[in-house]
């Protein structure tokens, strides 16, 4: 009888050394004469247990890590291939606490089917959505999508159902999905855990998209920084195409619809859809003036429909479930699943699906499981490098996005990025300059100039030089750089320098008068 076990080829377990601990595995059951088959998951997203291995003990996945190649000659030894009790035992997988509590709906398979297997991602569900949209007309899938509340999980939030419908709408002899995963936002991979462990489920919803739209070329735009995710979307791919998932007649359904991975040069502005859209046309990725929007005039002039991973990897479990159930999922005007991504200096970080409403401070305490060194949580950062630091005061903000805007904050690709005591915020202000100065595309005056005389600034604070007039021409510079920038770089710049100065005040007074009152 052949053995099943799991080892991630997720790049977060392979960093840790997975690959040196599947080949360990392999080389020891061949000495103990085991018939083993060793499957490449992705990974779950518990990474504090990276590399996890699984073994498969009468249909039930038992969960062992983190694991070392050292370890494994003991694992054999206690039996694990059958599921035997091992130090580095976490018992059945989906008991584990961090994993058990989640709600997963677009990272359902994530981790426990092999990626490049599509009978696999079948057997578990998939392809039943894109099978109910071949049986509908484009306007039923778009009214579906737009019932079920789905908003752009990118960051701006914006509903999906009417981005699609204005593509929809828009005359053209040629339509075209592009969807975003460029995800270069700070503390976040939630992009890259999907074409990594369930690529399927994204070639899916962007098939949905198209049909939806009636857009029949789509295009995937990643960074150069994913190699592993490149080539597993590439290898995905091919096995759709071959198996008529893509195509000039998708699924039998005499509609078409074909797609193509791209790969960035890893300009974070090229995030912002359209200098993405320049990159897709080779052109230097800049920021375009809207309107015209992308929906109207996108890739090559025509209709684009631009959507994240997240959102397209949601389309599937809609049509499949329903908008209904989708819709039931959420708080408010946030419907459905966010996947939050919890890292920085955390004991437990990873990836956790839940339904928007939780607090903030119980996905950074109790899931979190707080600081990984012991020391007292001072802040935290949600949104990427331009979302605004939350000091603790504020953790009782509920995780969805009306919530957060009335905190003056923002959730974006939902990464939170924890900070302990020692932190100094006014450093974070001026990295937050630094960073926006450095990834400005030079289009607009605002982001091209204010980011670096915002540094100046904020080392005149640091310096002790007259250090109100300073703040108050600080925070006056993020109103410009929200108010004037053509896009989100220069105008969210203002979210992590104004926070940190509002609410951490304390951190901007002078310097040697703060260490006196120390």
């Amino acid at each position: 009888m052949t053995i099943r076990l799991f080892v991630p080829l997720d790049s977060a377990a392979v960093a840790l050394g997975a690959d040196d601990v599947a080949a360990t595995i392999a080389s020891e059951a061949e000495k103990r004469g085991l018939d083993i088959e060793i499957v490449r998951n992705g990974s779950r997203g518990l990474f504090w247990l990276e590399p996890m291995v699984e073994a498969e003990a009468d249909g039930v996945r038992i969960a062992y890590g983190p694991v070392q190649p050292a370890d494994v000659a003991s694992l054999f030894d206690a039996g694990f291939e059958t599921g035997g009790a091992h130090p580095l035992s976490q018992g059945p997988t989906e008991e584990i606490p961090y994993l058990a509590k989640q709600t997963r709906l677009t990272f359902a398979r994530c981790g426990i089917i092999d990626p490049h297997s599509l009978s696999d991602y079948e057997a578990h569900g998939g392809l039943t959505g894109l099978r109910t949209a071949t049986k509908m007309t484009p306007e039923e899938i778009v009214e579906t999508v737009t019932r079920s509340g789905l908003r752009g999980r990118g960051g701006a939030g914006f509903p999906t159902g009417i981005k699609w419908k204005t593509v929809l709408d828009a005359p053209a002899d040629q339509k075209y999905i592009a969807c975003n995963a460029d995800e270069g936002d700070s503390g976040t991979f939630a992009d890259r855990m999907i074409m990594e462990g369930d690529p399927f489920i994204l070639i899916e919803g962007m098939a949905i998209a198209g049909l939806a739209t009636g857009a029949t070329k789509g295009f995937l735009y990643t960074r150069s920084e994913y190699p592993d995710a490149i080539r597993i979307m590439n290898e995905a791919v091919e096995i759709a195409r071959k198996a008529g998932m893509l195509g000039p007649d998708v699924l039998g359904s005499g509609r078409a619809f074909d797609m193509e991975i791209r790969m960035g040069a890893g300009a974070y502005v090229c995030g912002e859809e359209t200098s993405m859209l320049n990159s897709l046309e080779g052109k230097r990725g800049i920021v375009r003036a809207k309107p015209p929007l992308p929906a109207i005039e996108g890739f090559l002039g025509k209709p684009t429909a631009v959507n994240n991973v997240m959102t397209l990897a949601s389309v599937p479990i809609i049509m499949d479930q329903g908008a209904e159930f989708y819709r039931d999922f959420g708080v408010g005007k946030s419907h459905g699943t966010i996947a939050v991504q919890i890292t920085g200096n955390v004991r437990h970080g990873g990836l956790f699906e839940t339904a928007f409403g939780l607090p903030l401070r119980e996905l950074i305490e109790d899931i979190g499981g707080g600081t990984a060194n012991g020391r007292p949580v001072r802040a935290v950062q949600v949104g990427g490098p331009l979302g605004a630091y939350f000091p603790t005061s504020k953790f009782d903000t509920i995780f969805d996005y009306e919530s957060f805007t009335e905190a003056d904050g923002l959730i974006g690709h939902a990464g939170i990025v924890v900070f302990d005591d020692t932190v100094d915020m006014l450093k974070q202000a001026r990295f937050a300059f630094e960073f926006c100065a450095i990834e400005s595309c030079g289009k607009c005056t605002p982001c091209r100039i204010g980011p670096v005389r915002g540094m100046e600034v904020l080392d005149r604070i640091a310096a002790g030089d007259d250090v109100e007039a300073q703040i108050e021409l600080a925070l006056d510079l993020c109103q410009t750089l929200k108010m004037g920038s053509l896009c989100a770089l220069g105008g969210f710049t203002s979210f992590p320098v104004k926070s940190a100065i509002n609410n951490f005040p304390e951190d901007f007074r002078p310097r040697s008068i703060q260490e006196a009152a120390e």
